[in-house]
């Protein structure tokens, strides 16, 4: 009887959460940039490069940049 009384109070705890917050929209993929939506299509692939990447990678350079470009292709590019 106690575990279902917990069960129903963290049940409520969680949607007075959610309606205080107001986050009742669809979740946004944690490799988009904030303000980036991830479209419709069916891969869910960001744009290329760190403007469309959510933090900043510590360093970026031609070889990284052209990595993310490539991507999802299978072979890479051809400037290593």
């Amino acid at each position: 009887m106690g575990l279902l009384r917990l069960a129903a109070l963290g049940g409520l705890g969680y949607a007075a959460w959610r309606a205080f917050t107001g986050n009742r929209g669809k979740l946004q993929h944690a490799g988009f940039a904030p303000g980036e939506t991830d479209g419709e299509n069916f891969a869910k692939v960001r744009n290329a490069g760190t403007d469309s990447m959510r933090s900043d990678p510590p360093k970026w350079d031609k070889q990284d940049q052209a990595g993310d470009e490539s991507f999802p292709a299978s072979d890479p590019p051809a400037t290593y």
